[in-house]
């Protein structure tokens, strides 16, 4: 059975970091790229990170850059990824999913698996 499951989400003040994490399992997921994705209340589900499977490309949206940070472990039947989010500010509350895709992408309709979301909320 496929399995992604995100913990480690929470409420911080402005300023403050979280760390995600997402255990996949199930399947072959080391050659998987691993994404994050959130959806804020009333917005489209957005890209926010992705890495691929070994590890040696990491993309990022503009609004993230320089201070989320996507890692990986891949463990023999469990791969984690890890989203190390710092310096938060209000706009990043949403529900954060993360999900397995083929390849590197950005583009949501290209991920076949989905975790179920965990909820990070920025106070100003």
């Amino acid at each position: 059975q496929v399995q992604l499951v995100e913990t480690g989400g929470g409420m911080v003040q402005a300023g403050d970091s979280l760390r995600l994490s997402c255990a996949a399992s199930g399947r072959a997921f080391s050659t998987y790229a691993m994404g994050w994705f959130r959806q804020a209340p009333g917005k489209e589900r957005e890209f926010v990170a992705v890495i691929s499977g070994n590890g040696n490309i990491a993309w990022y949206a503009e609004s993230v850059k320089g201070r989320f940070t996507i890692s990986r472990d891949n463990a023999k039947n469990t791969v984690s990824s890890i989203l190390q989010m710092n310096s938060l500010i209000p706009e990043d509350t949403a529900v954060y999913y993360c999900a397995a895709a083929p390849g590197v992408t950005r583009m949501k309709s290209a991920y076949d698996y989905w975790g179920q979301g965990t909820q990070v909320t920025v106070s100003s």
